[in-house]
């Protein structure tokens, strides 16, 4: 992997009905990086992802993925929400669900490549026992890997996930995590979750969104740096600062 930014935030502020939600956010995430996003509820985490996505505009500054917009770059990044707006009575198999990942390049028909790259994505995610398989009827662990596939469907060079291990146990996590870990190899992958103290164990950096952001390697964390980012006291991992070359000061 190269040392070029695969994202970058320059001066970057966003409102929402008036209320400032992101203010002067500078940040570079360079290829190949894996990273957790985490902050309070209501930080902006997921307004981060959405603005890498082209999805929203920010009112000041610029993000650039890859070097140019969101919009261009589109087709490069993988997505997996955080809520699957999927109809569970819906007769749709897990090979249905993952096909959908290719309909910004087709319409209405898929060709036998765009099974291929499927049937691939859902062998890396280890689900293809479950091909035919309804979606409604796995569990929610597999309901995630399907979702994480789905996102892998358009050959990405960036996946962002927005708290993938949402309401799964700890042996789902740790499942879905080694998932991860081994597309990090040819991938960069950013995602958002609250369990901190877990994901440390496999991702290289944290960024920590609290209307202002601040990106650190993987450490671990003291308790002053806790309350900094939550204004609260969390059992978590600490993060040595990597926002600058001179470092970042928490007043």
């Amino acid at each position: 992997m190269t040392t070029d930014p695969a994202i970058t935030f320059k001066n970057l502020s966003f409102f929402y009905n008036k209320r400032q939600i992101l203010e002067d956010v500078n940040l570079q995430v360079k290829k190949g990086e894996f990273a957790s996003i985490v902050g309070p509820n209501g930080g902006g985490k997921t307004t981060l992802l959405k603005l890498m996505l082209g999805l929203i505009k920010p009112d000041r500054g610029r993000v650039l993925v890859f070097g140019t917009s969101p919009e261009q770059a589109r087709g490069k990044i993988g997505y997996m929400p955080q809520y699957a707006h999927l109809d569970m009575n819906f007769p749709a198999t897990v090979l249905d669900v993952v096909l959908m990942g290719r309909l910004a390049k087709k319409k209405f028909w898929f060709s036998k490549d765009d099974k291929k790259t499927a049937l691939f994505a859902i062998d890396e995610v280890d689900m293809a026992s479950y091909i035919h398989t309804g979606f409604s009827e796995l569990s929610g662990g597999q309901k995630q890997r399907v979702l994480i596939a789905r996102a892998l469907c358009s050959k990405p060079s960036i996946l962002l996930l927005d708290e993938p291990t949402a309401n799964v146990d700890h042996e789902t996590e740790e499942s879905l995590f080694s998932i991860l870990k081994k597309l990090n190899t040819n991938m960069t992958i950013l995602l958002v979750s609250h369990d901190l103290g877990f994901v440390s164990k496999y991702v290289k950096s944290v960024i920590c969104v609290n209307r202002q952001v601040v990106i650190h390697p993987t450490t671990l964390m003291d308790g002053a740096m806790i309350k900094d980012i939550y204004h609260g006291d969390l059992k978590m991992v600490r993060h040595d600062h990597r926002c600058s070359e001179e470092g970042h000061c928490h007043d």
